[in-house]
């Protein structure tokens, strides 16, 4: 079922209730998600996105319910990846001529997933416009690497709404499908974690998109997302989070993330969180057991921290294969301007403070010098180091 959006514009898109992780298994869901396409209903008849194949049927059947298939007069796909697109082949099966229109990149995608180069594309680039009719056009902003080479966003003029797809978005599911109607402290919380998650590696290119749309000087009384809250009041909060999100951010937080075999290192862990809170009082810490907690919400604290201490004991002349995933994963993220420390037990050869110094060095962070290298379990001098990483973290 439609909903109203403002004017003539109406969500057409599926609240994912069940939903619990998203890309693969590589994103976890904690309150659902949506997949939003919308349908502008001007002198032209627009559809912007769709949503993935597992809901494709009921899409298409539900978008017939509220529109004759063969009045759309285009399609607008913001962006390639299946969760907007994975309805697409389906409805071009009933709309076979249908236009699309989409970046260069996006033409490229659509037809390696899905194998229909006669589809009728219109490459559309920044600046490109269509008339909609009723005073009313819709304007095109390429959103390179936000997050794939082939996204954008669309402006619809009059109305002032910007399709901005997965910038500004959540995987968080509201039925009432608007920001002011969200519980806000969820929503802050999914919207930092998607970005921490999926958009840090970008912040550069985050930062500057946004000073460009900011110099069209667009009047934006909505933001219409792809995944979760629509935001209608004060719209452009989302967009300020964003831009301090893109320049190294950072809260007065330390957060220790550790992986143990035998406890020893799990000692150490909270020796060294109980010394900052000793040397530091107003900092928040946060410690957590890799192997224990969801690698994405451990992420998203390290997003938040102005330093982390990462720990793990020596196995197999190297470290645990929990601590090296998840050291694979902070590399991705491309973090800047955070310092890290390390720590660990070993039995025989101790191996592991000198690999994680190494991968957090190759991670972009500034690797202090103090360390804790443990052999076999912390005495009290041992513990008593935890001083010399806390001082050194929290200067």
């Amino acid at each position: 079922m439609k909903k109203l959006i403002k004017n003539n514009v109406y969500w057409v898109g599926k609240v994912d209730w069940e939903l619990k992780t998203f890309h693969g298994s590589d994103y976890s869901v904690n309150h659902g998600s949506s997949q939003n396409a919308y349908l502008i209903q001007e002198e032209k008849t627009v559809l912007i996105d769709t949503v993935w194949k597992p809901h494709a049927d009921e899409f298409v059947d539900n978008l017939a319910k509220e529109v004759d298939l063969n009045k759309i007069d285009f399609i607008v796909i913001n962006h390639g990846e299946v969760d907007h697109s994975g309805a697409l082949p389906a409805l071009m099966e009933r709309i076979p001529n249908t236009p699309i229109y989409c970046t260069a990149n996006a033409v490229k995608s659509l037809t390696g997933q899905y194998h229909h180069p006669e589809w009728n594309f219109r490459v559309v680039k920044t600046g490109d416009s269509v008339d909609i009719g009723n005073g009313k056009k819709l304007i095109f902003v390429e959103m390179r690497m936000l997050h794939w080479p082939d996204s954008m966003a669309t402006y619809m003029t009059g109305d002032n709404i910007l399709f901005s797809n997965d910038a500004f978005g959540q995987h968080y599911a509201v039925e009432e499908l608007f920001n002011d109607k969200a519980d806000p402290c969820e929503l802050w919380e999914e919207a930092m974690k998607y970005y921490a998650n999926i958009l840090t590696p970008y912040s550069p290119l985050v930062k500057k998109k946004i000073e460009e749309i900011q110099a069209f000087n667009l009047p934006i009384d909505i933001i219409a997302t792809s995944h979760g809250v629509i935001w209608r009041e004060n719209p452009l909060q989302i967009v300020e989070k964003y831009y301090a999100w893109s320049q190294d951010y950072q809260e007065d937080q330390i957060t220790i993330v550790y992986d143990t075999m035998w406890e020893g290192t799990l000692q150490l862990a909270n020796q060294i969180g109980r010394e900052i809170s000793r040397i530091s009082p107003d900092t928040r810490v946060k410690v957590f057991n890799i192997s224990k907690y969801d690698k994405n919400d451990i992420m998203t604290e390290v997003f938040r921290s102005r330093a982390i201490a990462v720990g793990s004991p020596t196995v197999g002349n190297g470290i645990l294969s929990s601590v090296g995933g998840w050291l694979d994963f902070l590399k991705e993220l491309k973090f800047k301007n955070k310092k890290s420390a390390v720590f660990g037990c070993y039995g025989w050869s101790g191996e592991s403070t000198r690999i994680l110094r190494e991968r957090l060095t190759d991670a972009g962070f500034q690797v202090v010098e103090p360390e804790i290298r443990c052999n076999w379990n912390p005495t009290e001098e041992d513990l008593g180091k935890a001083a010399d990483i806390a001082k050194a973290l929290c200067e």
